[in-house]
C-alpha cells in the first residue's frame, strides 16, 4: 500500500512539475530565449519546474529540524554542530529522504535468504518505521547479503493502523524467517516506530508465555519516550507516538528490566523528527549516542550501518 502511494505522489510532483513549466512558459519569456531550439526551451522550463518541487522538499526538510530544534533536548557539547557539520547533516537528511521516497521504498526488501552452508550469525528480521515500507531498508540489506546473514524485511500494513495492530504481522515474520532458516532465534532491527513494534510484541509474548525467540532487539532512533512532531502526523499509531501517550505509559508499565536488557538503543542528538532527541534513550538498553545525522538517514549512515552490524555480530557469538 505504501510503494502504490508512494507512486501516486511521485506522479503528483511529476504532474506539478510539467504544470509550473508550463506556467513559466506562458508567464515568464526571457530575450535570450529566442536564440535557444525548442527541445533546449522545453528542457529549461522543465528544469524550473524541478527546481521548484525540489524546494518544496528542501523546505519540508528544513521545517522538520526547525520543530525539533523547537521541542529538542540539551546537545551534548562533545556532539555541538559547527557550521560546516551542520551544513554536511541537513544535506545527508535531505538526501536520504529524496532517495528512500523516490527509490528505496519502490523495492521492498522482503525475504533474503543465504545458503545454508553460508550462513552466518542469526537471521535478522527488519521492521520498518512510520509512512515506510521495507525498502528503507535497501541500503541495509545490501551490508547484511556482504556479511553472509539472512535477512526479511517485513511490510506493516495498513500504514496508519494501531502499533497494536502490527504485532500479529511481526510474530508471523519471526516464525517464517526462523522456519525459513531453521534458527532458533532471531535478531530484530527496527527503525523509528518499528522500534516501538518490536516492544509491543516482546510485551504480548510475555502476555501469553510465548518465547519471543529474539535473541537481540536493535533500534535505530526509535521514540521511545514519545515525540513531538508526531502530533502532525495522521493514524492512530503517529498518535500512539506523541509525548506522555497513554499507549506509551501502558507499554513501559507493562515491561520488565529483563526484556529491556534485550535491546540496544542507536540514535542521534540531531534527529529531526524524534523531539526531544533523548526520547530514543532506554532506561536498562545499551544506548549508543551519535551526532550529525538525520532521521532518515539512520538507516544508510555508514557509522550507523556499521554500529548496527556490530550489535548483530556480538548478539550472534553470545
Amino acid at each position: 500500500m505504501i510503494k502504490r502511494l508512494l507512486i501516486l505522489l511521485l506522479v503528483v510532483q511529476v504532474a506539478c512539475m510539467a504544470l509550473l513549466a508550463t506556467g513559466l512558459y506562458d508567464w515568464w519569456r526571457p530575450a535570450w530565449e529566442a536564440q535557444l531550439s525548442a527541445p533546449a526551451t522545453a528542457l529549461f522550463y522543465l528544469a524550473c519546474g524541478l527546481l521548484a518541487v525540489l524546494l518544496v522538499r528542501l523546505l519540508i526538510s528544513a521545517n522538520n529540524f526547525y520543530l525539533s530544534w523547537r521541542a529538542g533536548s540539551v546537545t551534548p557539547p562533545d556532539h555541538a554542530l559547527n557550521l560546516r557539520s551542520a551544513a554536511n547533516l541537513f544535506w545527508h537528511e535531505f538526501h536520504s529522504s529524496m532517495l528512500t521516497s523516490s527509490y528505496y521504498m519502490l523495492r521492498p526488501v522482503g525475504m533474503q535468504l543465504q545458503p545454508p552452508d553460508q550462513q552466518q550469525g542469526l537471521p535478522v528480521l527488519l521492521i520498518h518505521g512510520y509512512a515506510c515500507n521495507s525498502g528503507y531498508w535497501l541500503p541495509m540489506s545490501k551490508l547484511l547479503k556482504q556479511a553472509g546473514i539472512s535477512h526479511y524485511g517485513v511490510d506493516l500494513e495498513p500504514p496508519g493502523a494501531s502499533i497494536d495492530d502490527f504485532v500479529p504481522q511481526v510474530q508471523a515474520a519471526v516464525a517464517r524467517l526462523r522456519r525459513e532458516t531453521g534458527s532458533a532465534q532471531v535478531i530484530i532491527l527496527a527503525h523509528s516506530m518499528g522500534g516501538l513494534v518490536a516492544r509491543a510484541y516482546l510485551r504480548d509474548c510475555v502476555r501469553r508465555h510465548a518465547d519471543p525467540a529474539v535473541a537481540r532487539v536493535i533500534t535505530l532512533g526509535t521514540p521511545h519516550h514519545g515525540t513531538a512532531l508526531a502530533s502532525f502526523g495522521p493514524g492512530s499509531n503517529a498518535a500512539q507516538m506523541r509525548r506522555d501517550s497513554p499507549w506509551l505509559d501502558a507499554l513501559a508499565a507493562s515491561e520488565a528490566n529483563t526484556q529491556r536488557m534485550l535491546f540496544s538503543s542507536i540514535y542521534s542528538v540531531h534527529d529531526n523528527i524524534i523531539a526531544p532527541q533523548d526520547s530514543s534513550d532506554l532506561p536498562g538498553a545499551r544506548n549508543l549516542v551519535f551526532g550529525a545525522i538525520g532521521h532518515v538517514a539512520l538507516g544508510r549512515h555508514p557509522d550507523i550501518m556499521r554500529c548496527a552490524l556490530q550489535e548483530i555480530t556480538a548478539a550472534a557469538s553470545v
